[in-house]
C-alpha cells in the first residue's frame, strides 16, 4: 500500500508539535488513522503521547480530566477537543473488562502492543510517517480484520473485543482472519462477564452498518446467544407459506436491510417476528402459521429492550410498530383504519410503519409483493390525504373538549371521557361532522340513548 500523506486538522497539528517542541513523542492513532488510509473521513482524532497526564496539563491551557487513570486528558484548542492518552501499558485483566492497572511507559511501540486489531495499531506523525509494527497497513489493504498478537490473550483481557471485531467487520467490509475468529468463538463464555450497556452499543453498530447480516454469521459463531439470545430460535423456525421462501432469522436480516439506517427501523425488523417461533404451528396441508405472534412479539420486544438497557422512548416506538407490522398489507387499508391507527401512535410512527411494512413485504416471497406495493401506495396515498386536509384522528383536533362538555352540564369524568370517544368515532368516519354545534346536538342525543 502506498503510504499518503494524512491531513490533519490544524488543532490536531498544534498539539502534535507542541508536544514535540518541549521534547515529547506525539502521534495520532488508531480508527483515525485506519480510517485516513482507507479513505475515509475520521469522526474523531485521538492522539497518543509520550508525555505523562499532568505534563499535557501544564502543556496547554485549556484541558480536562476525562480519564486520568487510564492517562487520558482532553485538550482543548479554540473551539475543538480532541484526547491525549499517554503511552501506557495494561495489567491483568482480572474480569474480562478493564485492566486492574495501567502502566505508563515511555516506547509507543508498547502501547500499540496492547490494541485489540492491527488495523487500529498504527501510529502517524506528520514528519516522522507511519510506525506500524504489526503490518495493520497491509491487513486494510487486503481488508482483513486480525487480532494484535494472540487473540485469546486479546479477547480474554477484553471480552467486548470479540463484539467489536463483528461490528468492525461488518462497517469495514472486513473478513475476520482465522485464528482471530478462532479465538473469538473460543472466548465467547466471556461475554458473560461484559454490561448490557456496552453490549447494547456494540449491537447498535452492527445494526446500523451496512451489514447487518453478520448477525447470520454470529448465529452461525454461537455468538448471538449472548446477545438477544431469542433470535437463535428464529433461524431454526421454517416458514412453509405461500407468502415466504425464507426461515424467521432469514427473513428477519433481509427486512433488516431493505431499512434505511435508522434506529427505531431496524430494531423493529430485527424484532418484529421475534415471537414466531414460539407460535409455530403447522396445519394438515404441511403450511406453518404463526397465530398470536404479534402480541408475543411485543412482549418480547418489551422484555429485551429493557434488558438491553433501552430508554423508555425507544421500547415504546418499537413496540408499537411491531403491534403494527402485521397489519395486512395484501388488503387495502381502509381510510377510517388508517385513522385509527393514527390516533394510537401519530403521523411520524405511521411514517415509520409504512416503511416497516414495505421492508417486510420485500423480504418475502418476490412473486407475492406486487400487489402489497400496491396497497402499500394507496396506503401512503389516503395518509397524505388525510393529513393534508387535516381531517381529524385525536381527541386533540376535536371541535369540542372537556370544558365545552361542562358547559353543556356534564360534570362527571367518566361521562366526559365517553361522550369525545363518541364524538370522535363519528369524526373519524365523517370528518364534516368535526364542528362544535353539530358535535353537542350527537352528543346530546348520545346521552338520552
Amino acid at each position: 500500500m502506498k503510504k499518503p500523506t494524512i491531513n490533519l486538522p490544524k488543532e490536531v497539528e498544534s498539539i502534535l508539535y507542541t508536544l514535540n517542541e518541549l521534547g515529547y513523542e506525539a502521534y495520532i492513532v488508531g480508527g483515525c488513522v485506519r480510517d485516513s488510509l482507507m479513505g475515509n473521513i475520521p469522526n474523531d482524532w485521538d492522539i497518543t503521547s509520550s508525555a505523562r497526564p499532568d505534563e499535557i496539563k501544564k502543556v496547554f491551557s485549556k484541558t480536562y480530566d476525562t480519564g486520568l487513570e487510564h492517562g487520558t486528558v482532553t485538550v482543548r484548542i479554540k473551539n475543538e477537543y480532541h484526547e491525549v492518552t499517554t503511552y501506557r501499558t495494561e495489567g491483568l485483566y482480572k474480569d474480562h473488562r478493564r485492566p486492574s492497572e495501567v502502566e505508563f511507559v515511555s516506547d509507543i511501540n508498547l502501547d500499540l502492543g496492547r490494541r485489540d486489531f492491527t488495523s487500529n495499531a498504527i501510529a502517524y506523525h506528520p514528519k516522522e510517517g507511519y510506525i506500524d509494527p504489526y503490518n495493520g497497513m497491509e491487513d486494510i489493504k487486503k481488508a482483513i480484520l486480525r487480532s494484535v498478537r494472540n487473540p485469546v490473550e486479546r479477547f480474554t483481557e477484553d471480552a467486548l473485543r470479540i463484539l467489536r471485531g463483528v461490528r468492525f467487520s461488518a462497517q469495514l467490509g472486513f473478513s475476520i482472519e482465522e485464528e482471530t475468529l478462532d479465538g473469538m468463538i473460543e472466548c465467547k463464555d466471556l461475554l458473560n462477564h461484559i454490561s448490557k450497556e456496552r453490549i447494547r452499543d456494540e449491537m447498535i453498530k452492527i445494526l446500523l452498518s451496512d451489514s447487518p447480516d453478520k448477525l447470520i454469521d454470529m448465529h452461525k459463531w454461537g455468538l448471538l446467544e449472548y446477545v438477544i439470545p431469542e433470535l437463535t430460535s428464529c433461524f431454526n423456525t421454517p416458514q412453509n407459506h405461500p407468502h415466504h421462501i425464507y426461515d424467521v432469522g432469514t427473513h428477519t436480516i433481509k427486512a433488516i436491510k431493505e431499512t434505511p439506517k435508522d434506529l427505531i427501523l431496524r430494531l423493529t425488523m430485527l424484532l418484529h417476528d421475534i415471537g414466531k417461533p414460539a407460535t409455530h404451528t403447522r396445519d394438515r396441508d404441511g403450511i406453518d402459521h404463526f397465530y398470536g405472534h404479534v402480541d408475543k412479539s411485543v412482549d418480547m420486544t418489551r422484555k429485551i429492550l429493557r434488558r438491553l438497557r433501552f430508554d423508555n422512548k425507544t421500547i415504546s416506538q418499537v413496540s408499537a410498530l411491531v403491534k403494527y407490522h402485521d397489519i395486512h398489507i395484501e388488503e387495502e387499508l381502509t381510510r377510517v383504519k388508517i385513522k385509527k391507527i393514527l390516533n394510537q401512535i401519530g403521523p411520524d410512527l405511521f411514517s415509520k410503519l409504512l416503511i416497516v411494512q414495505e421492508a417486510d413485504a420485500r423480504a418475502q416471497n418476490p412473486d407475492k409483493l406486487g400487489p402489497k406495493l400496491d396497497n402499500l401506495k394507496e396506503t401512503r396515498e389516503i395518509f397524505t390525504d388525510i393529513i393534508k386536509n387535516k381531517e381529524c384522528y385525536s381527541l386533540d383536533e376535536l371541535e369540542i373538549n372537556g370544558k365545552n362538555l361542562k358547559d353543556m352540564g356534564i360534570n362527571e369524568g367518566r361521562e366526559i371521557g365517553a361522550s369525545l370517544q363518541y364524538a370522535l368515532e363519528l369524526v373519524i368516519k365523517n370528518p364534516n361532522l368535526n364542528r362544535k354545534e353539530i358535535l353537542e346536538e350527537k352528543i346530546k342525543e348520545y346521552r338520552l340513548k
